[in-house]
């Protein structure tokens, strides 16, 4: 062990109800292990510091497409079905995922299949072929993903909102990037995008479940040893810029109106990100929320609603997302503003948020039952905040979270010149413009 020379991070305190351990390798690369003892699957996950916000004009939509080919061979398993073949012959669950600031990488697997699934999953990450013809074959394969994205109007809002929101920066792009860059994107690409940003010190390899830990950390070192410990390529900051409120719609023949309504908030390390989270629960944390209420039990007129606070390492993004009657969105919209209006003038009571808290720190833990959800939720916080939270270091913060609280930042973010209204359905933006204030 004395070879990691490493900050080791062990949660001793035996109430904790998650125990992780981190370690930092010479080289940079950070392990965390996280023993879940007598679980029958292990999970191995590999996230990366990077995704669409690393990206400029030219390149946007790369880091999705990277994600893909590194399932497509590697000098070991030269094809495609060689990685599969063996993923699915041990019984695998695997994946992988993008967003604005990471990269994934999975396999869960039964828990004495470890060796495997870590060997392939550390194969495909370190060394992707970047087949000139697999490139080829798989641009259409992207292509049809955008158009599905698009042709999926619950889908197609959110990035219609975060475009409203953010514009022509890489905040504001859709992940998957254009069909123009993707079918213009070369191996040189690939190759260039990879040296920037797959180094040690941006990746996190995380394993979750019944394993030795000693031995799975020494075989972790010596299979990563020769990742890249070049420094990192950055990204560029985001841009906030809103005077007044702000409307994107996209005019569709739907027979319902999807629509997103919300406001800027905070980056993930803000102090109000707790409240932030509780303020997400009382509008739509399950069927006894104020919108799930509102809108499907005394109005009905959908049949989802959700509140999510999205924070980012430098933006945040507050915002309710709904599907609605046609011909009833104008009410909907007054709706969710009335609710927006009444959080600013009211404070909430000590029952309802007793039964907010108590329903955030259930949902926590439930959430964190499997060995993939914990290794998510560890890498996560690693890649976005540099530092892992245990869930109840978290649930202390949500517990420290008063109506003040609430009713404050309710009135700092609740404004006109931060709300944002994205819409797909049969909606041109000068209908609603007249309904979208405070």
């Amino acid at each position: 062990m004395g070879a990691h020379n490493g900050a080791h991070k062990r949660l001793k305190n035996k109430k904790h109800i998650m125990q992780f351990k981190k370690t930092t390798l010479k080289s940079g690369l950070r392990v965390i292990t996280i023993p879940m003892k007598d679980n029958p699957a292990v999970t191995v996950l590999v996230m990366v510091e990077t995704g669409s916000k690393y990206e400029d004009k030219s390149s946007n939509g790369i880091s999705h497409f990277l994600e893909h080919m590194v399932f497509k061979g590697t000098p070991r398993r030269p094809k495609a079905i060689d990685i599969s073949r063996e993923l699915d012959s041990i019984g695998a669950q695997y994946n992988a995922f993008t967003g604005q600031e990471y990269t994934g990488y999975y396999a869960k697997v039964d828990a004495r299949k470890l060796d495997t699934a870590l060997d392939v999953v550390s194969d495909m990450y370190l060394n992707p072929l970047f087949d000139e013809a697999e490139i080829s074959k798989e641009k259409g394969v992207i292509v049809e993903e955008i158009r599905m994205y698009q042709d999926m109007p619950q889908r197609h809002v959110q990035n219609l909102f975060i475009e409203l929101l953010y514009g022509d920066q890489p905040a504001g792009w859709n992940i998957a990037g254009t069909e123009a860059n993707v079918k213009g994107f070369s191996r040189a690409d690939f190759l260039k995008y990879r040296g920037q940003h797959y180094v040690a010190d941006a990746t996190v390899v995380v394993v979750a479940g019944d394993f030795d830990e000693a031995e799975t950390i020494a075989k972790i070192e010596k299979t990563f040893a020769n990742l890249p410990q070049t420094p990192k390529a950055g990204k560029t900051s985001v841009s906030e810029s809103q005077k007044e409120p702000a409307i994107k719609a996209h005019f569709k023949e739907t027979d319902q109106t999807h629509l997103v309504l919300g406001v800027r908030s905070f980056p993930i390390l803000s102090p109000e990100t707790p409240t932030l989270s509780v303020l997400a629960d009382i509008l739509g944390g399950g069927m006894s929320s104020r919108l799930f209420q509102k809108l499907r039990d005394e109005m009905g007129v959908g049949y989802y609603v959700s509140a999510d606070n999205d924070p980012s390492t430098d933006h945040g993004v507050f915002a309710v997302s709904t599907g609605v009657d046609n011909s009833r969105v104008a009410e909907v919209i007054a709706a969710i503003l009335g609710e927006f209006r009444k959080l600013k003038e009211e404070k909430i009571s000590p029952e309802e948020l007793r039964k907010v808290k108590d329903h955030f720190k259930g949902s926590l833990m439930l959430s964190l039952e499997s060995s993939d959800s914990r290794a998510e939720f560890c890498a996560g916080q690693e890649i976005m905040k540099k530092q892992v939270k245990n869930p109840d270091e978290l649930t202390a913060q949500i517990e420290a979270v008063t109506a003040e609280n609430i009713q404050k930042i309710a009135n700092n973010i609740f404004t006109n010149e931060r709300l944002n209204l994205a819409l797909v359905g049969r909606f041109k933006e000068e209908d609603l413009r007249a309904i979208l204030h405070l």
